[in-house]
């Protein structure tokens, strides 16, 4: 195996900047430039050479194979975080026999190689990386810590058993069975079912934890989306003008509401028009807000025309420092109502983010309803009786290969390519 480094702090000035070096040649290589190496696991400060040159004064540690981060042997150089200093030690490195420089993501996927975590966790640790806000950091902490591996090790178990007790009633076929194993295997089946029913079930919660929701601000021409959407994101986020049909693509605005990562969409005012271009924003503003997690709907002396708001809708009467009647009105322009509105929302997608389950991608889903049928095909070959039972067993076969490509123990090779593509070197 090659010997690999890079730097696993971000680019450009800082304090401090580490720099990793793992695999077989990792401590001889930190030994080349820093002389006598610190015991494993303590970091001890040495001046880093290459021949008579003066790189930096460093901090080193080092790690034995199976206990570090990766599995391999590793060496971290903590060295100072300016670009030349960053430059001139992996310069120096590069030098080293039987060293070069990392991968994209090549440090984790030794990790999973070396079974230090499993591919849910490699996931997790992804998604932690690149998490916004507080719910996607908790969430993504949570699948990194081995969460979902436990689910399945769990599911795994029963299967196994169960498993057990059919292929015990095929390998004494020809003999009577003093037990019918039918309804503990049922049993068994059942209670694993029900655990993969309820994650499906929260699964899409956790995709939208994950990816963030999605909130259109809908209304009629001139209703003063534009104004709106500028009031919550603090600046002129979108143009707002006194002529109505001014908006005539979706413009969109990320934020962080109650921890949750939300994307607001300013839609084309929404009426018939004869106008190409403008019906081309209708259009589209009907597409996304048909599409979106949840609608705000901006009133303005009526109901909006062309779409009709599901339950959890919000509406609220727009221009309130013009609004003389009565219920829920906020303006944009002087801010009035816009706290309870940002409340409002937080209420309705955290209720949503709060059923959220520890599977949070379109492959786990794939997975876990594959393993869903095929134990609704071996709970029916076990009702059918003990003829049936190599059908069942190879249904419960299937489930468990099933519930193992989750942790990424069969049949991934194709994903991983692009899974670790999202990583950046150095980690």
């Amino acid at each position: 195996m090659d010997t690999i480094y890079a730097l696993a702090t971000a680019r450009g000035k800082a304090g401090v900047a580490v720099i990793r070096v793992s695999g077989p040649q990792a401590w001889e290589a930190a030994r080349a430039l820093a002389g006598e190496l610190p015991r494993p696991r303590v970091a001890a400060l040495r001046r880093l050479h290459l021949g008579v040159e003066a790189l930096d004064e460093a901090v080193v540690l080092i790690f034995e194979e199976g206990a570090s981060f990766t599995g391999d042997a590793v060496a971290e150089l903590h060295v100072h975080g300016s670009v030349a200093t960053v430059s001139a030690v992996l310069s120096a490195l590069a030098q080293q026999p039987g060293l070069r420089l990392a991968e994209p993501g090549e440090f984790t996927r030794r990790a999973l190689e070396n079974e230090r975590l499993d591919l849910s966790q490699v996931e997790g640790l992804s998604d932690l990386i690149e998490a916004e806000t507080e719910a996607q950091r908790k969430q993504a902490l949570k699948v990194l810590s081995g969460a979902v591996g436990a689910y399945v090790e769990s599911w795994r178990a029963d299967l196994v058993r169960a498993a057990a007790l059919i292929e015990a009633t095929i390998d004494f076929a020809d003999e009577e069975v003093p037990v019918d194993v039918s309804p503990e295997v049922t049993e068994l089946i059942d209670r694993v079912s029900y655990g993969l029913r309820d994650e499906l079930r929260r699964i899409d919660a956790a995709e939208r934890v994950r990816d963030g929701f999605e909130v259109a601000i809908v209304g009629s021409p001139n209703a003063g989306k534009s104004t709106l959407l500028n009031a919550l994101a603090g600046r002129e986020a979108a143009i707002t003008s006194e002529i109505a049909g001014t908006t005539r693509d979706v413009i969109e605005l990320r934020m962080d509401i109650a921890g949750l990562a939300v994307t607001l969409l300013d839609t084309a005012g929404l009426r018939e028009t004869d106008d190409v271009v403008e019906a081309i924003g209708v259009k589209r503003a009907l597409q996304r807000a048909g599409e979106s997690d949840l609608r705000i709907f901006l009133l303005d002396g009526g109901d909006v025309p062309l779409i009709d708001p599901l339950p959890d809708d919000i509406i609220v009467h727009g221009k309130a420092d013009l609004f003389e009647g009565e219920g829920f009105a906020v303006s944009g322009k002087t801010g009035q109502g816009l706290d309870r509105l940002i409340s409002e929302l937080a209420s309705r997608l955290s209720q949503r983010a709060e059923g959220a389950g520890v599977m949070t991608r379109e492959r786990h889903r794939v997975a876990i309803r594959q393993a869903f049928e095929a134990l609704e095909s071996a709970r029916n070959e076990v009702l059918r009786g003990s003829d049936r039972s190599e059908l069942a067993a190879e249904s419960l076969r299937q489930a468990v290969w099933a519930l193992e490509s989750l942790l990424g123990r069969v049949d991934v090779e194709h994903l991983l390519d692009e899974i670790f593509s999202s990583f950046c070197i150095g980690k």
